[in-house]
C-alpha cells in the first residue's frame, strides 16, 4: 500500500474513532484509543515484546520526520506516554502527528502480519472503511526463523561479554536488547504467516474500550 494511502487509512480510522466516542476528542486521545485497541487484540497472540517493538519502530520513524515526538515513549505493557506534551513542529499540523504515527504502524501491519489480517483488524476497527490493496508476495519462513535464532544468539554473547567487561556493559546490554527486539518482531511475522486463523480468532472479539 502506497504512503498516501496508508495515511489516509490512518486518517479516516482516527476520525472514526472521534467520531464514534461519546464527547468530542482530540487527536491524541483519539489515537491513544486506537493504539489501545491494537495492543489488546495483538498481545495475546504476539505478546508485549512484539507489539512493543512494532510500535517502537513505528514511533522511531515518526520521529525522523517530526523530531519533537521525541518525549514520546512506549512503556512496558506497550501503551504510548507522553502523546500531546510536545511542541508541534514549525509549520506542521498537529493533528498529522498522530496520522503520521498511526500510518507508520500500519504500514509495519501490512509489511510483516500482511494485508488481509490487517486490513481485517482495521475492518473489526471500522467496519465501513474499505481499502483496495494487492497481495504481497510470499515470505520465507525458514530463512527469517534462521535469522530469529542467529539474533538471539548475537543477543546472549553480548549479555555474556557485558559479564566479562563492566566498563561497557550498560552499552552492550543496550544492544543485546535491541537486537532481541528484533528478532521477537520477527518471531511474530512467523507466528501470523503459520497460524493465521488464530490471529484472526482473536480479531473476531477484540477487548472494548469504554
Amino acid at each position: 500500500m502506497p504512503a498516501s494511502e496508508t495515511r489516509d487509512l490512518a486518517r479516516r480510522l482516527l476520525a472514526h474513532e472521534a467520531a464514534t466516542c461519546k464527547t468530542s476528542v482530540r487527536t491524541e486521545a483519539a489515537v491513544l484509543r486506537v493504539l489501545e485497541k491494537l495492543r489488546r487484540s495483538l498481545c495475546p497472540v504476539a505478546g508485549v515484546t512484539g507489539y512493543r517493538s512494532l510500535l517502537a519502530r513505528a514511533l522511531k520513524l515518526s520521529r525522523e520526520e517530526v523530531p519533537s515526538l521525541g518525549v514520546v515513549q512506549v512503556t512496558a505493557d506497550g501503551s504510548l506516554q507522553g502523546l500531546g506534551e510536545d511542541e508541534p513542529q514549525k509549520g506542521k499540523d498537529p493533528e498529522e502527528r498522530e496520522v503520521l504515527l498511526l500510518a507508520q504502524l500500519l504500514g509495519l501491519f501490512l509489511s510483516l502480519l500482511g494485508t488481509a489480517l490487517t486490513l481485517r483488524l482495521v475492518q473489526d476497527m471500522a467496519p465501513q472503511l474499505e481499502v483496495a490493496t494487492k497481495p504481497g508476495a510470499p515470505m520465507p519462513l525458514g530463512t527469517i526463523l534462521r535469522e530469529v535464532d542467529q539474533l538471539n544468539d548475537v543477543s546472549e554473547r553480548l549479555e555474556s561479554l557485558a559479564d566479562q567487561y563492566p566498563s561497557v556493559e550498560d552499552g552492550l546490554l543496550t544492544i543485546s536488547g535491541n537486537i532481541r527486539s528484533t528478532a521477537a518482531v520477527l518471531e511474530v511475522l512467523v507466528l501470523v504467516k503459520n497460524k493465521p486463523e488464530e490471529l484472526l480468532h482473536k480479531f473476531e472479539t477484540p477487548a472494548s474500550i469504554n
